[in-house]
């Protein structure tokens, strides 16, 4: 493993984790998991859990102890994430001087800083939500909004991107959040093999509701429908014949079609086009490909068919979506 004070140079990113007394378990474990299991498929990430105190005790009650000390030096390659607190921490300052100094020069050095749950409140209270479009969980939204006024504060979404500031929504939201980010930065093939390792069978993306529509398609029994739907998922822009996957569910195509739409409610071709849809949700939010481009890159045959779906899905184009994307709301 990759000393937390070693150079940029090193071949790992090291993913620091800021862990605060009355730290949520599951924000801290969920993301932790992620990057580890994507470490162990080859991505390069080194994890480090840091405190300004040699332990803490959790929300839960379980004492976190030998916590690292935060490094000294933070670079722009590295990644620090906040896991949330329990709420009732949340009436009386979350971070003493030291630590809110070394989170402000953490930002300033290029470093991405992602926040689960109530960690949003961790970032405002450092000032780095001013002027940023953010998230946290549902039921603290409007006090988010009142607390850090400066913020602008986004409802209904699981997670958000604002110039290097990531915030997410509530608990399980930060699993999403770090496969996105282990998404962008390795691939969407590494990203689905790191999803289906988990039994996290599709991520969701920020720009969906705080549930997973795609959760209710995998509500079901059939191993074989089963087998096929992980399949799509690590080769959803690639082109396929329902006798491939036919063969992949080892049935015949007619009871292979019949069996899908029985246990999901989508034909393939349906459930196909949705996780191309789902990509380009992704692409949409995170980079500046042009709708051609993303209409390729996500195995459509032309730019107009994939507007079409979106539109039809979405019920509005994918150049309005991305728009509704990027402007600011209200606060």
């Amino acid at each position: 493993m990759t000393s937390l004070h070693s150079t940029p140079s090193t071949i790992k990113q090291r993913v620091i984790f800021l862990v605060l007394d009355g730290v949520e378990l599951l924000d801290l474990a969920g993301p932790a998991q992620v990057f580890s299991e994507a470490d162990s498929l080859g991505a390069p990430y080194s994890q480090h859990f840091c405190a300004n105190t040699p332990g803490v005790r959790s929300a839960q009650g379980l004492f976190l102890g030998q916590l690292e000390p935060l490094p000294p030096s933070v670079f722009g390659a590295d990644l620090v994430m906040i896991a949330g607190v329990a709420l009732d921490r949340l009436n009386q300052p979350l971070l003493d001087s030291d630590t809110r100094r070394w989170l402000i020069n953490a930002h300033a050095n290029g470093a991405q800083i992602a926040s689960i749950c109530t960690g949003a409140a961790v970032l405002g209270e450092a000032g780095l939500l001013d002027g940023r479009r953010c998230t946290t969980h549902w039921v603290m939204v409007e006090a988010l909004q009142q607390r850090y006024p400066m913020a602008r504060v986004v409802d209904g979404v699981l997670y958000v991107s604002d110039r290097g500031i990531v915030t997410s929504a509530g608990v399980a939201s930060g699993i999403d959040m770090a496969l996105s980010l282990v998404e962008q930065q390795n691939g969407p093939h590494l990203a689905a093999e790191v999803a289906r390792h988990l039994v996290l069978y599709l991520r969701r993306n920020g720009s969906q509701p705080q549930q997973s529509v795609y959760l209710e398609y995998r509500n079901h029994l059939h191993p074989g429908v089963h087998q096929v739907q992980t399949w799509l998922a690590e080769h959803a822009t690639e082109s396929v014949s329902l006798a491939k996957l036919a063969h992949i569910a080892h049935m015949s195509v007619r009871s292979f079609s019949r069996a899908f739409k029985e246990a999901t409610g989508l034909t393939p071709v349906q459930y196909h086009q949705r996780l191309r849809l789902e990509v380009a949700a992704m692409l949409l939010q995170n980079s500046d490909l042009s709708i051609e481009a993303i209409a390729t890159q996500c195995g459509f045959d032309d730019s107009r068919h994939f507007r079409r779906l979106w539109r039809r899905h979405f019920e509005v184009s994918p150049s309005v979506t991305r728009k509704q994307q990027t402007k600011s709301p209200a606060a």
